[in-house]
C-alpha cells in the first residue's frame, strides 16, 4: 500500500514539474519530449532560422504562456514565458499584427466576435499578484491591432467590490 502511495505521489509530482518544462534540456530534449511534458501544444507555429515554436498556454490563471522553441534539428533551444508586461508593451496600437501578437504572447484564451464594432477580441488571462490580470486584444478586420487593454480582470471579484455602505441623517 505504501508504494503505492508514493507511487501516485511520484506521478503528482513530475506532473507538477512538468507544468513549465522544468526538467527538459535545451539542445537534448527532443520536440516530441517537449510535448511528452508540457502536453500537447495548443499552436505550432514557425520562428526564425527553421525554428518552430510550441505554444503551452496555461490560461486562465495559470503563470502564463510558454513557448518552446525548436530548431531546425528538432532539438530545444529555449522555454520562454511569453505573457509578460514588457511583450505587452511592444503591442502597438495601429501597427501590430495578429500574427505578430500570436508571435509575442501566443494563442489567446479566448476569442470573442463583435460584428458591429467589426472587432475581434482576443483576450488572455494571468495570475499577476495580487490579483489576477486580463489583457483584451481588438483587431480590425484587416487583422490589425485597434485598441489594446491590460488591468485587473473583471470577472474576478475583489473584497468589498460591490459593497455599499448606507448612511442614515
Amino acid at each position: 500500500m505504501k508504494t503505492i502511495i508514493a507511487a501516485v505521489c511520484v506521478v503528482l509530482l513530475a506532473g507538477c514539474a512538468s507544468y513549465s518544462g522544468r526538467g527538459l534540456a535545451p539542445g537534448q530534449s527532443s520536440a516530441a519530449e517537449v510535448e511528452a511534458v508540457m502536453g500537447p501544444a495548443a499552436a505550432k507555429r514557425p520562428g526564425p532560422d527553421g525554428e518552430t515554436v510550441l505554444w503551452f498556454p496555461r490560461m486562465p490563471y495559470g503563470d502564463g504562456s510558454y513557448a518552446a522553441r525548436v530548431g531546425a534539428d528538432g532539438r530545444l533551444v529555449a522555454i520562454e514565458q511569453r505573457l509578460t508586461e514588457e511583450n505587452i508593451a511592444r503591442i502597438e496600437r495601429g501597427k501590430t499584427t495578429a500574427d505578430q501578437v500570436l508571435d509575442l504572447v501566443g494563442p489567446p484564451y479566448r476569442v470573442d466576435q463583435f460584428a458591429r464594432m467589426e472587432r475581434e477580441i482576443w483576450t488572455y488571462k494571468m495570475q499577476v499578484f495580487p490579483f489576477p490580470k486580463a489583457l483584451f486584444v481588438q483587431l480590425s478586420p484587416d487583422r490589425v491591432v485597434r485598441e489594446v487593454y491590460y488591468m485587473d480582470d473583471p470577472e474576478i471579484p475583489r473584497l468589498g467590490a460591490g459593497h455599499r455602505t448606507s448612511f442614515r441623517r
